[in-house]
């Protein structure tokens, strides 16, 4: 007797800042969950449902990009009525509300800013006044989730980000130094243009011919930049079939920094294992801080452009190195980090003996980096011991927590806020204006994510 078999569901992930009305067919709407919020709404008899990614309360003020389906008050009320002219019917609705944790270690100010708890009272009231059940319900909370809606059966879940064991937490060893050099040693060699190009930043100049005709040169770096220009974060309007064209629609500094970005795919690790929550997550995360961080010294005036983009793109290059031996603790990372709230180095410190920043300078140093990217890679977590240019270094430290908190999926990373409010001001911003700048980072990344975390 033969078994039917199924062709596997589809995933389709819903970006923060959005919302997916579909009917019912074989596929599953996916949101990854830190301090954002996300609502299902199904109507099962008329076979129509749809997931939402809000990401804060209401708009921070008219300056700033206007995305209504990033907001409560106003995608709510857009998700609805879009939902009811796909034919659901409000009085058979039923609403799964899931997010708006306390991402990492909380602090005074996650408590007043209260983001995640402020949107999810707005959604309830907005069911409630219009008398749309809750089916389930789990907000708040220290942990980042998953709320998925299978459109095949239009039921709602809401699973933590949590990966299994690779090994049982009594039989992990803590990796010795010489453990830690030999990763150091086997790590990838940093591509040669890579430097070359930010020895040009270091100086200011930019022997733009000769990086161009490398590249020319390259058939798969060639077709890595071209493959970047198409992707969500830097999307060009227009169809972009050769390097000559990317040349003159790009501009010389963007055209390099993609140069960088394309050459350091192949070294971050690929796989879903060890820091990355998807596959190529570390590599993702890197691409989405480059841009955030570049976007933050326009926002701030702090720090050079230029220089912010590829410190962004560098900072966590630590965790290439220890990449492996959290692999081996998979589990118990993710709930220290993920779900006790300790910070990514306080576990590191504890359970590897050093920390992805500790290393990571080590392997700039190895590299001869420029000292300015070096001591960002050493103190994007502890700005304030930054000793060459501490205004960058406290706008990749921002750009990291916005991240980890409102667009989560990609890698595993927990940063305190307990300094927010000093680091904010060195950067000539205040706690009221912090939803302001999400706003600003989300606003220009659209969604970080390439794709989807894996399962």
């Amino acid at each position: 007797m033969k078994t039917e078999k199924h062709a596997p569901m589809i995933k389709r992930p819903v970006p923060s800042g959005t919302f997916i009305v579909e009917s019912t067919h074989s596929e599953i709407l996916e949101a990854y969950l830190g301090t954002c919020l996300g609502v299902t709404l199904c109507d099962r008899e008329a076979g129509v449902g749809g997931l939402i990614h809000l990401l804060l309360p209401e708009p921070s003020g008219p300056d700033n990009p206007w995305a209504p389906a990033a907001y409560a008050t106003t995608g709510m009320p857009l998700f609805l009525k879009e939902l009811l002219e796909a034919g659901a019917s409000q009085e058979r609705l039923y609403a799964c509300l899931a997010g708006g944790a306390l991402v990492g270690p909380v602090s005074e100010l996650d408590l007043n800013l209260n983001i995640g708890g402020r949107t999810a009272e707005i959604v309830e009231a907005f069911l409630s006044e219009r008398n749309i059940p809750l089916q389930k319900m789990e907000t708040g909370g220290f942990f980042t989730c998953r709320l998925s809606l299978d459109l095949q059966t239009m039921e709602s879940r809401i699973d933590p980000l949590e990966t299994s064991f690779r090994v049982p937490e009594k039989e992990f060893s803590k990796p010795t130094p010489e453990d830690i050099e030999k990763s150091l040693e086997h790590v990838k060699p940093i591509p040669q243009i890579v430097l070359k190009i930010t020895k040009m930043v270091r100086e200011g100049r930019y022997g733009f011919n000769d990086v161009a005709k490398e590249v020319r040169q390259d058939q798969v770096l060639s077709a890595k930049v071209l493959r970047l220009c198409r992707s969500a974060l830097f999307g060009m309007k227009k169809e972009l079939d050769s390097i000559d064209r990317a040349l003159v629609m790009l501009g010389e500094t963007r055209f390099l920094q993609l140069v960088i970005s394309a050459s350091l795919e192949e070294f971050y690790p690929v796989g879903a294992n060890g820091y990355s929550l998807c596959k190529g997550g570390l590599y993702k995360h890197a691409l989405a801080m480059a841009v955030a961080c570049e976007s933050l010294s326009h926002f701030t005036g702090k720090a050079t452009p230029d220089v912010a983009y590829t410190a962004g793109l560098l900072h966590d290059i630590g965790k290439v190195v220890l990449d492996q031996h959290v692999a081996r603790s998979l589990g118990f990372f993710y709930r220290r980090v993920q779900t006790e709230g300790v910070t990514m180095i306080a576990a590191e410190k504890e359970f590897l003996g050093k920390t992805h920043t500790e290393v990571g300078s080590l392997l700039a140093k190895r590299w001869s980096l420029p000292e300015v990217l070096t001591d960002v890679i050493h103190h994007h977590h502890t700005p304030e011991e930054s000793s060459v240019d501490p205004d960058l270094v406290h706008l990749v430290y921002l750009a990291d927590l916005i991240l980890s908190r409102f667009m989560v999926g990609e890698e595993m990373e927990s940063l305190g806020a307990t300094m927010l409010p000093v680091r904010l001001k060195r950067l000539g911003l205040n706690t009221g204006r912090f939803p302001a700048v999400v706003e600003k980072v989300h606003g220009l990344l659209g969604e970080p994510s390439v794709s989807s975390p894996t399962n």
